[in-house]
């Protein structure tokens, strides 16, 4: 009888446990309540939001942590942790008797369970009823989460001082750097500092902190993990002195990933943590020889994978004077000088000229435009390799006008690149010399392709869109690739920069508002640009002397490894004039591109096989039939270009054969004796 009523109450005391239970459940959804944080591709923190209470609280696992603070943590707090249910009562039992034989609290009986309960629900009075309270919320902790979770809950939200909640966030703040690796000294110091952080703060009360980190290396349960000896050397350790800002790096990118997709914990960058933080050192000492009121931005990119390894928007985000808030890689400026390489190209991919063709700097009228060179003064004939070297205006808006503006917007579209014309303008020889609109992330975007053999890919924003290999037909084709990078890779670095091997161009944008300058080796690509964000002119600044400076000093501290260019491809070199044909050796179009000065007949055209045909020879059986090339017009002795090749010696006849390397899109040139070209494009299948 007895019996069955004490199994009769006990299981109302159960079913009783149980309801309150469900009525009034722990407030463990609060508990998800953390700080955003941003990132780098190998999961290192970029940068971290201070939740909406202005707490610096980093969502914490065990796997973040050292083994070695955890069991310290455990043995000093709550010894019996893993096989209690929520309350120690042994624990309790000790407390309440050394409290009644000693009149004062001599040990405290909390459980990490206990305090985990007290962190998500805070209480202000320090009554019985709050502690009953913070029993009861124990145990439903307990019958919910695992003992991980619970741990988990208590690194993520015990106290450290300030605003700093967590274990994460306190070794931030006071030892620059995450908890996965921790000595004796700074696991013994964490451990203390929750039990009073306000009174053990090291930057404000290091003897404080100094008893309470002692405290904890002297528990004979702490000592015994440590090993022998350890504890007292780590006794001798120094403390931090100062509380250390958390990481705040890529804040453009952070800020937007953060307007963009609002309550999301973590976001995942392709950016790189140390090349980030490199770049913006140098973006800031940089900023300090400029006016007051110019900023600089900076993006590198992977050329391969197309993913942003770093990027600065301004010199300094909270910089008000410098507009530090606007990110200026993706605001529309003139880009100058640096969309000449894709003219060159162009140029030479079309056989029009070579490396050491001659061609003319002088004043030019071209229906109109006259273009004029940087420094207002004109070298006479020169190679188109010093002509790109030295950016000299006028022969490259000659090329422009002979390969056509259209035609280098369409290949500028491959790369899914879209430079902005003025209102109402079609494609003019302007755009040789900036006179379109383009992004600092486009430009890379497009010289990336330069870097990947004349394969576009389309770069990521860093967080949210991914990056990609564009499936198009190549930029430039990989002769006229190899004969830019050479050309560029041997332009002289700045004053004061040393050779890096990288190929690079500067840039000037009129009325010296915008200075930049693109370099990339055989991987990676790195666009800087210089201006006011409220495209006011800077007085002295151009691309050579100001942002070519930026270029040389950001990739040397990047710490990416220069990866060697290409090596030419095949029948590819650069030939000396008297080696050229007949019709590369001086650059003679006129402004229409179609007849020579020299000559009245009508200039050469490709008849067979016409502009973008697809053509069947068996190329898919792996025996490959050759083509039959025909022309009309032109000026005989002709020469005939495969992507750039030399097919055979000159030759008088207006047929010719030509067998392809493989299936494919293929450019094929031809060029009379008066330098005239004409050039189609076509698919072997």
């Amino acid at each position: 009888m007895a019996l069955g009523l004490c199994v009769a109450l006990a299981g109302g005391l159960a079913i009783g446990l149980d309801a309150a239970d469900r009525a009034y459940p722990p407030p463990l959804d609060k508990a998800q309540t953390v700080s955003a944080e941003v990132l780098d591709a190998d999961g290192l923190l970029l940068r971290a939001f201070a939740t909406s209470e202005s707490r610096w609280r980093l969502k914490t696992s065990i796997g973040d942590v050292d083994p070695r603070f955890l069991k310290m943590l455990v043995a000093y707090e709550d010894q019996r942790f893993y096989q209690h249910g929520g309350i120690d009562l042994k624990a309790m039992g000790r407390a309440a008797f050394q409290l009644l034989v000693n009149g004062r609290i001599v040990s405290g009986a909390s459980t990490l369970s206990m305090q985990v309960a007290r962190l998500i629900e805070p209480r202000e009075a320090r009554s019985f009823s709050a502690k009953l309270l913070q029993i009861a919320r124990a145990i439903q902790i307990e019958r919910r989460l695992d003992k991980h979770a619970i741990l988990e809950l208590y690194l993520t939200y015990a106290p450290y001082g300030g605003n700093l909640e967590g274990v994460r966030a306190a070794s931030l703040a006071y030892f620059g750097k995450e908890p996965g690796r921790l000595t004796v000294a700074e696991a013994a110091l964490l451990v203390a500092l929750p039990q009073s952080p306000e009174t053990r703060r090291p930057d404000r009360h290091p003897q404080s902190a100094m008893r309470a980190r002692q405290g904890v290396l002297s528990r004979p349960a702490v000592a015994s993990l440590t090993g022998e000896g350890e504890a007292e050397r780590a006794s001798h350790d120094g403390l931090p002195r100062r509380r250390l800002q958390l990481p705040a790096l890529a804040a453009h990118m952070a800020e937007a990933a953060i307007r963009k997709q609002p309550g999301v914990p973590r976001y995942q960058s392709t950016l790189k943590r140390a090349i980030q933080q490199k770049l913006e050192d140098v973006a800031r000492e940089a900023s300090a020889k400029l006016e007051p009121k110019a900023s600089l931005a900076m993006v590198m990119a992977d050329a391969v994978t197309g993913e942003i390894v770093a990027q600065v928007g301004s010199a300094d985000y909270f910089d008000a004077t410098r507009a530090g808030w606007i990110d200026m890689t993706r605001v529309l400026r003139s880009p100058g000088s640096t969309l000449k390489p894709f003219i060159y190209g162009l140029a030479f991919e079309q056989g029009l000229v070579a490396q050491e063709t001659m061609i003319e700097d002088r004043p030019a009228d071209f229906f109109g435009y006259r273009p004029k060179n940087f420094d207002m003064s004109y070298q006479g004939d020169v190679t188109v390799r010093q002509a790109l070297q030295l950016s000299l205006n006028v022969p490259a808006i000659r090329l422009l006008d002979a390969v056509g503006p259209s035609r280098l917007m369409i290949r500028f579209r491959r790369a899914a690149v879209h430079p902005v014309l003025p209102p109402n303008e079609a494609p003019g020889l302007a755009i040789g010399l900036g006179g379109v609109g383009i992004t600092l992330k486009d430009l890379v975007q497009a010289y990336a392709a330069l870097a990947n053999g004349g394969q576009p890919v389309r770069l990521g924003n860093g967080i949210d869109t991914v990056a990609a290999r564009l499936d198009s037909e190549p930029l430039l084709e990989p002769q006229a690739i190899w004969n830019v990078t050479d050309i560029l890779s041997d332009v002289l670095p700045p004053t004061g920069s040393r050779r890096l091997g990288i190929a690079y161009k500067t840039g000037t944008s009129y009325g010296y508002r915008d200075a930049w300058s693109v370099g990339y080796d055989g991987r990676h690509v790195l666009g800087v640009w210089v201006g006011r964000p409220d495209n006011g002119a800077v007085p002295g600044i151009a691309g050579y002397q100001t942002a070519a400076p930026i270029l040389f000093e950001a990739f040397a501290r990047s710490g990416v490894a220069i990866t060697p260019h290409p090596s030419p491809p095949p029948a590819t070199a650069r030939l000396a004039q008297s080696d050229l044909p007949i019709g590369q050796r001086r650059f003679s179009m006129t402004a229409s591109g179609l007849i020579s000065a020299s000559t009245r007949e009508a200039a050469p055209q490709i008849v067979y096989p016409p502009e973008g045909a697809k053509v069947d020879l068996g190329a898919q059986s792996g025996e490959i039939s050759p083509l039959v090339l025909k022309l009309q017009g032109g000026r005989p002795p002709f020469r005939w270009l495969a992507n750039g090749k030399p097919l055979t010696d000159l030759s008088r006849r207006r047929t010719n054969n030509w067998l392809p390397e493989g299936a494919g899109f293929s450019t094929l040139t031809v060029i009379d004796s008066a330098g005239r070209a004409a050039t189609v494009r076509v698919f072997v299948e």
